[in-house]
């Protein structure tokens, strides 16, 4: 809207009003309005705001012309919104209800709407509808408030929310409607009022004793036994639908952003009571609940989550503690995780320990009173539970001692709160379970060494944590050891009961012949290591890496899908930041290793397609390609390219030399294979290759050539790896001889066709003529039964032995899709 445009609309509005010509001031209104496509903001309302001053009489009589022009034949449905909105503003004060019918449908139709456009007015509704008498609906109080709280939100906007004080919460979001329906009468109410106000990092002094003095007037106990069961709602589905033409169908799964300062605030709230398990375990799980992500928008809503941690960093409890070290493992999004680190470290300081040591004492036995073991007993019935690898069984015996498939009724009826209790547990070590294996799994570049005796409290004996460490090898001074029939035995099972120093054993610092005995040794007690350690890759130095001697391109020149790079290299401890297509500079994909005193940098480009068809909504690449990896001193200046593609530079300072990449071949062997075995991960995972789908070549066939050569080219280590087990694993399977590994696949002869099953990819060819098999895995695969694994976690194994069992009795398939291309 120009200056000119504004003061020529001025001009006519003031000759009109001299005219006396008032339905005509309402057809130039209405058409100013369309013109600037309904907006009513800045300069241009500050005519409208010219209008309100004109006398009664007048405004009445422009009033009366609006409704006429609302009623015309000639006003379609934007001419009738445009008029309707007018009108609430010039009625302002005179007596009268006009178009009220037409107004509350018009109310209603926005209370399906995330908020209101940017200086549409629409609050002059609300107005007309609060002067006649009558309250908003509460879905209407809920599109106002979200408005006001708009980056954008007018200031008109702003004022009118501030008066809409019922309902307390916004309706729409399962929590919010349990705490509404649950917290009535006065203190309740001034309650949930107080925990809106939390719209800063952290809670003032001023506010934490407002909100005592509420807890204290209901009661610790009530509070916490009534705000508990809201959180475990949230997240749960709208039971109000938005209309998203606007903001994307996804705007549906974030939070209320009027009732996420209500839930920062009851998070703070929380943190005041005495310490409970349950309070910590509520705002853990909230914490992920809040860092889950919605397509288009990113996390749900990440200030929840900081005020969880925050809430966590409050509470002087052990169960308090556990969950922040559980969370340390698993939070990726980079300002919770600072916060998290932030908190840790201040109760390291506090009791005078190193970080890695918190966070090892922070893990509780969760009720256990052995190692992955505990009975308690109820009544006459005794519950067992136990932890089998990586999830834990809740077990019932009977009176007579004997083993029960379904929880006992009296336990049901006699014991409740401790049968909750269990359950509750239950899901706690599982989730605690698989937060430690992630941090052990971490702890080879940690250079993290234990005396003997407190190795054996915090890790062999641990009640928790000695589930994962009796299943994984140790180094005890220069003797490598395992944990088999109630002892720590050495290869030749001998037993070890003693020792000076601990240290987690690495294949990478070993012969051969070692791996392949310890691989034998683990068979043979049938223990299944909770990742990838005598199986590891080893990723030794290659003649091309001495050839370019500073570089690695064992790993360039892939395609990956960005955003699922981007959460793999979070989890594994890399710092990445997302490729836009924007004029704007990005430093490659870094980990930092402090104990080696190293930096290392994978380098990745933006990749949109010739005419950047291939990005999202909000202007991030869709995919990468890949170059080199290379290491660096910790303390170097930091390289940086351009988003959209270009040659890497170090940035300098003034007075500042440049520095050179390090030598492949004085990085620790060590070093080099974790983060190469890293990098391999990230291709393995997240490469186009992978998809099953993409037979074609993705968008345009441009990655067709790529994906053949990668879907069934030569094997990485991983795949290699892959390949050793299955030699072991085929022979015990059901479909054994029509199995036969051969090269980079495993052929499987079904009734119909003979199959080969690429070990990288998984991708499949079919006789006659290798023809492409599309078979597209469940996200859930869990692969068949095979039996004794040595290792969790390679979904890309469950995935192939999943098909071969398929295939091989491809006579039973019944999936209309890969029917359709057997025959």
């Amino acid at each position: 809207m120009t200056v000119q445009f504004i003061q020529t609309y001025r001009d006519l509005i003031r000759q009109r009003l001299a005219d006396g010509d008032l339905g005509a001031l309402a057809v130039d209104m209405l058409k100013a309005a369309a013109v600037n496509n309904g907006r009513w903001a800045g300069r241009w309302g500050e005519v409208l705001d010219e209008l309100r001053e004109l006398p009664l009489e007048t405004r009445t009589s422009l009033c009366d012309a609006l409704v006429e022009q609302y009623h015309s034949d000639a006003a379609g449905p934007i001419a009738r919104d445009h008029a309707l909105t007018l009108l609430g503003v010039v009625s302002r004060g005179l007596p009268g209800d006009r178009l009220s019918v037409e107004r509350l449908r018009k109310l209603d139709e926005l209370s399906l709407q995330q908020c209101v456009w940017y200086g549409s007015r629409y609050e002059a509704l609300a107005e007309a509808e609060l002067a006649a008498g009558r309250p908003l609906a509460p879905a209407v109080v809920a599109v106002f408030r979200r408005t006001a709280l708009e980056a954008y939100g007018d200031e008109s906007a702003v004022k009118l929310a501030a008066t809409l004080t019922e309902p307390v919460l916004n309706v729409g979001e399962e929590w919010a409607e349990q705490a509404l329906a649950d917290g009535t009468g006065h203190d309740w109410q001034a309650l949930l009022r107080h925990a809106t106000t939390a719209t800063a990092s952290k809670p003032t002094t001023k506010w934490d004793k407002q909100a005592r003095a509420l807890i204290e007037a209901l009661g610790a106990d009530r509070v916490r036994d009534t705000v508990l069961p809201w959180l475990a709602l949230v997240g749960r589905p709208r039971t109000l639908t938005l209309e998203h033409q606007r903001y994307g169908p996804d705007v549906n799964a974030a939070y209320d952003p009027y009732n996420a300062n209500a839930l920062r605030g009851l998070a703070w709230l929380l943190s005041l009571l005495p310490p409970h398990p349950q309070t910590a375990r509520a705002l853990g799980a909230l914490v992920e609940t809040s860092l889950k992500k919605v397509a288009g928008l990113g996390p749900r809503n990440p200030k929840v989550a900081n005020a969880c941690v925050v809430a966590l960093s409050r509470i002087d409890s052990e169960p308090a503690l556990a969950e922040l070290a559980r969370l340390a493992t698993r939070v990726t999004y980079k300002n919770t995780a600072k916060l998290i680190d932030t908190a840790l470290e201040t109760r390291a300081v506090a009791l005078g320990l190193g970080r890695e040591e918190i966070e090892e004492l922070a893990v509780p036995a969760y009720g256990l009173t052995e190692v992955g073991r505990a009975e308690y007993g109820l009544g006459d019935a005794t519950a067992l539970l136990e932890v089998h690898g990586s999830r834990t069984v809740l077990g019932w015996r009977n009176a007579a001692g004997k083993p029960v498939k379904a929880v006992p009724a009296a336990v049901k009826r006699d014991h409740p709160d401790e049968l909750k209790e269990l359950k509750a547990a239950v899901k706690d070590i599982d989730k605690m379970l698989s937060a430690q294996s992630e941090r052990l799994d971490r702890q080879f570049l940690a250079r993290r060494t234990w005396s003997y005796d407190t190795w054996r409290e915090r890790y062999l004996d641990h009640p928790l944590v000695g589930t994962l460490a009796r299943r994984l090898l140790w180094t005890v001074d220069d003797t490598t050891v395992g944990y088999a029939d109630g002892a720590l035995r050495t290869l030749t099972g001998d037993p070890l009961d003693e020792g000076t120093e601990v240290r987690l054993w690495h294949p990478v610092e070993h012969e051969p012949a070692e791996i392949v005995a310890w691989r034998d040794w683990l068979e043979r007690h049938e223990i299944t290591q909770p990742f990838k350690q005598a199986h590891r890759e080893v990723y030794l130095l290659t003649d091309a890496e001495r050839a370019t001697g500073t570089y690695s391109n064992r790993f360039a020149a892939h395609v990956l899908r960005q955003h699922q790079f981007h959460s793999l290299a979070a989890i594994r401890g890399w710092r990445n930041k997302l490729r836009l297509s924007v004029d704007d500079e990005a430093p490659p994909a870094t980990r930092e290793l402090p104990q080696w005193g190293l930096r290392a940098e994978y380098w990745i480009e933006g990749d949109g397609g010739e005419h950047y068809e291939d990005i999202t909504e909000s202007g991030s690449f869709l995919r990468l390609r890949t170059d080199q990896v290379r290491f660096y001193p910790i303390d170097a200046p930091e390289n940086s390219a351009h988003c959209c593609g270009g040659e890497y530079r170090m940035w300098l300072r003034d007075g500042e030399d440049p520095v050179h990449p390090l030598p492949l071949t004085d990085i620790p062997p060590l070093v080099l294979s974790e983060v190469l075995r890293d990098v391999d991960l990230f291709v393995g995972v997240a490469s186009v290759g992978n998809d099953p789908t993409w037979q074609d070549g993705g968008p345009g066939g441009r990655f067709r050539e790529y994906w053949t050569s990668y879907g069934f080219g030569e094997l990485g280590q991983s795949a290699q790896t892959r390949r050793v087990l299955l030699e072991r694993l085929i022979p015990r399977l059901a479909i054994a001889d029509r199995c036969l590994l051969e090269g980079r696949f495993l052929h499987v002869t079904g009734e119909r066709h003979t199959y080969k099953i690429h070990l990288g990819s998984g991708n499949i060819l079919r006789t006659p003529n290798d023809q492409y098999l599309c078979i597209v895995p469940k996200a859930n695969a869990g692969g068949p039964q095979t039996g004794y694994l040595p290792f969790e976690g390679d979904r890309m194994l469950a995935v192939i032995l999943s098909k071969a069992m398929m295939l091989a009795r491809d006579t039973e398939i019944t999936d209309s899709t890969i029917l359709s291309q057997l025959r």
